[in-house]
């Protein structure tokens, strides 16, 4: 893949005026240091909370949580932090075609191929400060530990701030080439299409097509996050050396009653297609509950027809999202809910169907080999592990599918996401940084277990 400077969009965002505070947090990168040994260094948890909460201005709402949803002008303003962060990192920094801030670090033999790292910037709206933040700034930290140690790897490092991952991993996408073209039409939560956000970042969706890596130009991809749930901070566990990203499924489910008077129609003679899909939520929260297993099905959505206080529903328009690491798993417990669905229908004499959205995913796991090189990094520091499943989505998914790849988690307080609340101590962000750099040396230094490096 060939390596080209930031187009002039990109420039132009990257040398924007920032506010003093800003200005303020960039002088850790200016900082002398004296060169440690790279097997002492440890990241610096002061440093990555500041800048955390320096990332966490552009967008910051009235309830102290963070509105930096793709394309608006929060995303525009912490990318651009984000890239003078890299550049006063010593990152040679370009914008790909799908508006992929990718930051490159050289080794002695710039043939092999590149490890990679990182996640993303942008949120969710009335987000956290930690979701892909902490992934994008301990991998800019574990540079910054490098640096300070005076050490090159081998091989090239690239850390990467994806686009617009909470919108449906859009980076990810055009990196692996598995962005339709037709998606690019779709509508952001800014209000703009997936192709107008990305010129606006710099992208050029018109030849997103030459934005796909070559597999053969990487040696793997590690992503740090905060684990979004509840595990890790309630065990006491320092890292989740994560399997793999769970599959999503998605089935919209129509429930076929009889709309009739509220007030004339007899209990006995209705055909009540609400009272159905209430049996049925209760049946697949009890089927996912007493199958054994850590699948979850969730109803998140449901809507009664005609929706009138005095009317019998006569028709129930409901979501079913089933996620597990297991591929068959997740099959047999869709066929436990379809086989209580249809009792349920005979019961009632209210036909239920099941239609399944196109947008489902499958189970990914992660690269063996990497996994067994993040535990091995984390208890060389002392750090407690938990092997885990990922039950939210990531872009490392994506990347599974064209190189190596593993992610370390790091504790959720409380378990919290995607909320103002979402809380990630500095000491555990610092742990995250250090066994990803370790991760980064292990993976420079060792052919992955039978993954080896290719030119």
């Amino acid at each position: 893949m060939s390596h080209h400077p930031p187009n002039k969009k990109a420039k132009k965002g990257a040398t924007m005026k920032f506010s003093p505070i800003l200005s303020a947090a960039l002088l850790w990168a200016a900082l002398p240091v004296q060169a440690a040994d790279i097997d002492d260094i440890r990241a610096n948890a002061a440093r990555l909370e500041s800048r955390i909460m320096h990332l966490s201005q552009f967008g910051k709402n009235e309830n102290g949580g963070t509105d930096r949803y793709a394309y608006t002008q929060a995303d525009v303003d912490g990318r651009a932090y984000v890239i003078e962060l890299m550049k006063a990192a010593g990152l040679d920094v370009r914008i790909d075609a799908g508006a992929n801030i990718i930051g490159r670090r050289a080794g002695t033999d710039n043939d092999l191929p590149v490890i990679m790292f990182g996640s993303h910037t942008d949120s969710v709206p009335d987000g956290g400060n930690y979701d892909g933040d902490v992934g994008v700034m301990t991998s800019i930290e574990a540079i910054e530990l490098l640096n300070e140690a005076g050490h090159t790897t081998k091989h090239p490092l690239e850390v990467i701030s994806f686009s617009n991952e909470e919108g449906g991993l859009v980076g990810s996408m055009v990196l692996t080439g598995k962005m339709r073209p037709d998606a690019w039409n779709e509508v952001s939560q800014s209000g703009l299409t997936l192709a107008e956000g990305t010129r606006k970042l710099g992208g050029d969706p018109e030849h997103a097509a030459h934005a796909k890596y070559d597999p053969k130009k990487l040696k793997a991809f590690v992503e740090v996050h905060i684990e979004q749930g509840g595990f890790l901070d309630e065990e006491g566990i320092n890292i989740g050396v994560v399997e793999g990203i769970v599959g999503i499924h998605w089935r919209w489910v129509t429930i076929e009653g009889f709309a009739n008077h509220g007030g004339t129609t007899p209990m006995n003679k209705r055909n009540d297609a609400l009272v159905s899909a209430s049996e049925l939520v209760l049946a697949i929260n009890r089927i996912a509950l007493n199958t054994p297993g850590r699948q979850v099905a969730t109803v998140g959505r449901i809507q009664a027809f005609p929706g009138a206080p005095n009317v019998v529903p006569g028709r129930v328009e409901m979501s079913l999202e089933i996620r597990d690491l297991d591929l068959d798993k997740m099959e047999r417990v869709f066929a436990m809910i379809e086989d209580e669905a249809n009792k349920i229908a005979e019961k009632y004499q209210t036909p239920i169907s099941f239609r399944m959205d196109e947008t489902h995913s499958t189970p990914t796991p992660t690269n063996p080999a990497v996994r067994k090189i993040i535990a091995n990094a984390a208890e060389s520091l002392g750090l407690s592990t938990k092997y885990m499943p990922s039950g939210a989505g990531h872009d490392a998914q994506d990347m599974a599918t064209i190189t190596p790849t593993g992610m370390i988690f790091v504790p959720s307080r409380n378990g919290i996401s995607h909320s103002p609340n979402e809380y990630t101590t500095p000491q555990d962000m610092a742990n995250g940084a250090d066994v990803l750099l370790r991760t980064i040396l292990a993976l420079d230094a060792d052919p992955l277990g039978g993954v080896s490096d290719t030119k």
